[in-house]
């Protein structure tokens, strides 16, 4: 799809594509028309040939100088010219010496020479909207930048690479055959169709349900790559939720102390397990409490609890259970919780109870625990499989939508094939419509900034 020139502004746009702060290198990028021009003027070369004179893929060595002349920093100008950039425009990146001061100082210096400042996810979307990436890719390079594992990074190279696209256009295209091939039909008179065209028409829509399924059935491991899940630790006073943070991190971050009621508001961490990323959380020991601060962190781990993705519940597995563990035991929901049974090192007096049983002191069980955590985690996502891009909540959404609509066309089909075709054409034509929204075939200048305004400034 061509640009829409309400959603193209062919103007030269520049930013800082580095992030903020000290580095060895810093990056300040321009595309557009007008690049030559605003890039001659700032940027002087040590061989006297201006940056403009020079070839696709070549580097400059110079100094970027204000308008009077004056140096603002010494580096190198790197030149892609289109449509072979990443933005299919004139594209001159200039690299200087990483640090807040003189990258800004080089960028006012481009606005000035007659770039404007870039909106966030600016030089994306113009791959998009130049034909250099479809929507799915540009989100993977969304997710590549996020990826908050080894994992998630995999996937998301893969989806920009362009492996996910394929497999919608995949079902666009098998879609699309199946509407026009129904269409054709509208022209005939009943007698003239052959009696294995309409089974044909159905058998070739049935398989790519499959395919639609199959991609479906990648969302639960996309989520969890994509936003990682939510872990909350609770129980008891003195069971040994510090100590499982601490043992899980593999550093010391919660106080541990034999005094009830030392942890009294959430304490929240970054862990990677099985390739998920997780959001740790440890909480107020739960118990009846007249302490105003103590019972607000009692209340906080409760909420959190409901929300989690996945509640680890210890128990001091040396004393016996009391009723107070037995009623929050019998609330907690199966599927998103493992019952931990810690300090089996000093004897195990809780047999009722079906847990895993560890000691954090020795570290006894703890395999065994991030092995459960990881199967209640991974529950409907394959995350032993090799990576491999996964759909988002866009993609799902969209996914469900033209599913409804293709099912609604099958079931016209198999009530009354000749007398429904146009009704079931009109339910596959819908069908296309948010498959497109999926790719970038059909797309609005909402949902382009819906997805592009996320990005950072620069990329």
């Amino acid at each position: 799809m061509m640009p829409e020139m309400s959603l193209y502004n062919p103007d030269t746009i520049a930013a800082i594509a580095t992030p903020p702060g000290e580095g060895g290198v810093g990056i300040v990028r321009i595309s557009g028309p007008g690049v030559w021009a605003i890039v001659d003027g700032l940027f002087l070369s040590m061989d006297k040939q201006s940056v403009s004179d020079r070839a696709h893929g070549t580097f400059a060595y110079g100094k970027v100088v204000e308008a009077d002349g004056s140096e603002i920093d010494t580096g190198l100008a790197l030149v892609m010219r289109a449509p072979k950039s990443y933005t299919c425009e004139d594209v001159v990146e200039i690299q200087g010496h990483g640090g807040a001061v003189g990258m800004r100082r080089i960028l006012r210096r481009a606005l000035e020479a007659g770039a404007r400042m870039a909106e966030p996810g600016e030089f994306t979307k113009r791959a998009f909207l130049n034909g250099r990436i479809d929507l799915v890719q540009a989100e993977g390079i969304f997710d590549l930048i996020r990826a908050r594992s080894d994992r998630a990074a995999a996937a998301a190279l893969e989806q920009m690479e362009g492996k996910l696209s394929q497999q919608f256009n995949i079902i666009y295209e098998a879609f699309l055959e199946v509407a026009a091939n129904l269409e054709t039909t509208l022209d005939f008179v009943e007698d003239e169709l052959p009696d294995d065209v309409f089974s044909g028409i159905a058998s070739l829509l049935d398989q790519t349900f499959l395919s639609l399924d199959q991609l479906l059935d990648t969302w639960d491991e996309g989520r969890l790559l994509r936003e990682g899940a939510r872990v909350v630790i609770l129980g008891r006073p003195n069971a040994g939720k510090s100590t499982l943070l601490n043992v899980l991190l593999g550093f010391e971050r919660a106080i541990v102390s034999s005094t009830a009621g030392t942890t009294r508001d959430t304490i929240e961490e970054g862990f990677v397990l099985d390739g998920i990323p997780l959001r740790i959380i440890d909480t107020a020991g739960l118990r009846e409490t007249d302490c105003e601060i103590e019972a607000e962190g009692i209340r906080r781990a409760e909420a959190h609890g409901e929300e989690a993705h996945l509640a680890i519940y210890l128990l001091d597995a040396s004393e016996p259970l009391d009723e107070e563990d037995r009623v929050r035991l019998a609330r907690l929901d199966s599927d998103k919780s493992v019952v931990v049974l810690n300090k089996i090192d000093r004897g195990r007096r809780v047999v009722e109870v079906d847990g895993v049983p560890v000691s954090l002191v020795s570290g006894e069980g703890i395999d065994a625990l991030k092995q459960a955590m990881a199967d209640k985690l991974e529950k409907g996502a394959d995350l032993h499989a090799p990576p491999h891009a996964v759909i988002s909540e866009r993609h799902r959404q969209l996914l469900v939508k033209a599913h409804r609509e293709a099912r609604q066309a099958r079931e016209f089909l198999n009530e009354n094939v000749e007398e429904n075709a146009v009704l079931a054409t009109e339910h596959l034509r819908t069908a296309l419509e948010y498959l497109g929204e999926v790719t970038g075939r059909v797309y609005h200048e909402e949902l382009l900034d819906n997805i592009f305004s996320r990005f950072c400034i620069g990329k």
